[in-house]
């Protein structure tokens, strides 16, 4: 394929560069370290050392535990909720069919935090029923960790299988029982097999999620070993010195993700069914007692996945003494010392998080142009590359940076300019893929009619792409802002003294016992969330939350 050396097959390159030096480059290094010992000679002594230590296998046991049954309940959840909203129309229906999607915003250590406010040792309603004289079993380990993610993560089921139910052709299901087979068998035989990829899809990406999920992990899962937790103290017990074990305990979360992204591509892949154009099936009506069925079936899920939201906002206002919440007695004392006494944390959120927005943004319209109006053999790599960061945790990222930038002649670690790298390449995947949106949409006879007439292919970049882009661009830097903001498990790996951040004030607050500051940085950090989204909606139209 001829290339276009200038000014796209320059772009291209030095975008490439920069991918493989902060994206390619880290994780090279990663790899390299965990096979040579401290003198720097070849050596699989961290991987022995792993296979020899009997709390690290019963992480890794407990981490796929914890995957296979966090997937499980998703599903359970999931499934049917989708089917729902897809085949039967009931009250409030057109509310709830949102509100899923909107917690995707709320930052996991928001909901581990509030989920310890009410079902804690010291929770709102662990102590009312306490009062009672009811006990509830320790919301710390496995119940906590299961309940809170699968309220996370079930939202990717839903939307998958949502799309998968209102693409399905539902004339194939009327010539099933038009053949006399009853309504059940008809839906095993034709639209279980139609969905079931969406539902293998998604259930490994919340898989992966979950095998590479820290802040949940670590605020919830108290004494139940698990790699990612394990990783991060690996890494924390060893500042300074070797890094072949916490390399070795990477590369086999690196190793889990792989295997199920080849199982996805191999497997999966091949049972995705191609349907013609066809009409959905009619919505039903559901009427009296199934209709308040439904409503109250999906409105329980999403009460439980939107009271993060209010219970971080009634601790930020409640009066605490120590560790202990006073429900019920309300009080600024939180707010005002994290505001006024401990700022430090919002201003460096809010400076890293735009930082990261703008550089993340600015190169992620690059690459997406790159990718779709500009293909050569180079951007395929480049579409490639940019991808990775998906395959990795996040305190894996954060590992890999530091150990490549904190020596050499680019030493990064210790700075903010390591935040916001971190910051930017773990959210690039995502800006790359909403910047595309629109590209796909628009015809290159348009960019080619503004060349013939004179104008530069830059300026026609400039003055002819990028307002037509303006919609995919804005919902990028929103969702590039959001993520960024929110982030924990990379940050708090890479992150030194004066560079914390709000996810990182609410881990340590929620780690001493002090919930009501941590409520109170976490209702700073819920609210310069909302305000993009909020003015996105308002001001530029822009429907982030479209459940079509």
């Amino acid at each position: 394929m001829k290339i276009n050396w200038w000014p796209w097959g320059f772009l291209t390159l030095l975008s490439l560069v920069l991918l493989l030096f902060f994206v390619f480059y880290p994780l090279g290094t990663l790899f390299v370290n965990s096979v040579r010992d401290e003198s720097g000679a070849f050596s699989l002594s961290g991987f022995i050392t792993l296979l020899q230590d009997s709390e690290y296998l019963l992480a890794f046991r407990n981490t796929l535990v914890l995957g296979v049954s966090v997937t499980a309940c998703t599903v359970a959840v999931g499934v049917p909720f989708a089917y729902m909203v897809a085949r039967y129309d009931f009250p409030l229906k057109n509310l709830v069919a949102v509100l899923p999607i909107m917690t995707i915003v709320i930052p996991e250590i928001i909901v581990g935090q509030s989920w310890l406010l009410l079902l804690g040792n010291n929770g709102l309603v662990t102590n009312l029923l306490a009062g009672v004289g009811i006990t509830l079993p320790t919301f710390y380990g496995w119940t906590g960790m299961v309940f809170s993610m699968t309220l996370v993560y079930y939202t990717y089921i839903y939307l998958g299988v949502l799309a998968a139910l209102r693409g399905f052709d539902g004339q194939l299901e009327e010539a099933g029982l038009s053949l006399g087979t009853s309504p059940l068998v008809t839906k095993l035989r034709v639209l279980v097999p139609v969905i079931l990829p969406a539902v293998l899809v998604n259930a490994l990406v919340v898989f992966t999620l979950v095998v590479g999920n820290f802040a949940l992990s670590v605020v919830l899962g108290s004494s139940v070993p698990l790699l990612s937790v394990m990783t991060y103290n690996a890494f924390v017990g060893e500042m300074g010195g070797s890094p072949t074990l916490q390399s070795a305990m990477s590369v086999v979360s690196i190793g889990i993700v792989a295997i199920v992204l080849f199982f996805q591509k191999r497997v999966v892949e091949r049972k995705i069914y191609t349907m013609t154009q066809g009409r959905a099936p009619a919505v039903v009506r559901v009427r009296s007692g199934a209709a308040v069925f439904y409503t109250l079936s999906v409105g329980v899920i999403i009460v439980l996945s939107m009271l993060p939201l209010l219970i971080v906002f009634v601790g930020a206002f409640t009066e605490t003494s120590g560790p202990v919440m006073r429900w019920g007695e309300w009080s600024l004392s939180s707010l005002e010392r994290a505001l006024r006494g401990a700022p430090e944390p919002i201003i460096n959120s809010l400076k890293f998080a735009s930082m990261a927005t703008v550089v993340g943004v600015a190169f992620a319209v690059l690459v997406s142009y790159l990718t779709i109006k500009k293909r050569n053999a180079f951007t395929q790599l480049l579409d490639y590359i940019v991808v990775l960061p998906l395959t990795i945790s996040g305190t894996v990222l954060g590992i890999a940076l530091v150990q490549t930038f904190n020596t050499g002649w680019l030493v990064l670690a210790g700075t903010s300019g390591i935040m916001v790298l971190c910051y930017t390449v773990r959210r690039l995947p995502f800006a790359v893929r909403n910047a595309s949106s629109t590209l796909f949409n628009i015809s290159d006879s348009i960019e080619e009619a503004s060349i013939s007439l004179g104008v530069s292919p830059l300026k026609t970049f400039f003055k002819v792409l990028l307002p037509a882009m303006k919609a995919s661009i804005i919902s990028a830097a929103i969702l590039m802002w959001v993520t960024t903001i929110s982030e924990l498990s990379a940050s708090i790996v890479v992150y030194t003294g004066g560079l914390e951040t709000m996810p990182i004030a609410i881990f340590r607050q929620v780690d001493g016992g002090r919930l009501g500051l941590a409520s109170a940085y976490g209702a700073a950090l819920v609210s310069v969330i909302l305000l993009p989204i909020v003015v996105a909606i308002k001001v530029f139209r822009i429907n982030l939350f479209s459940s079509k």
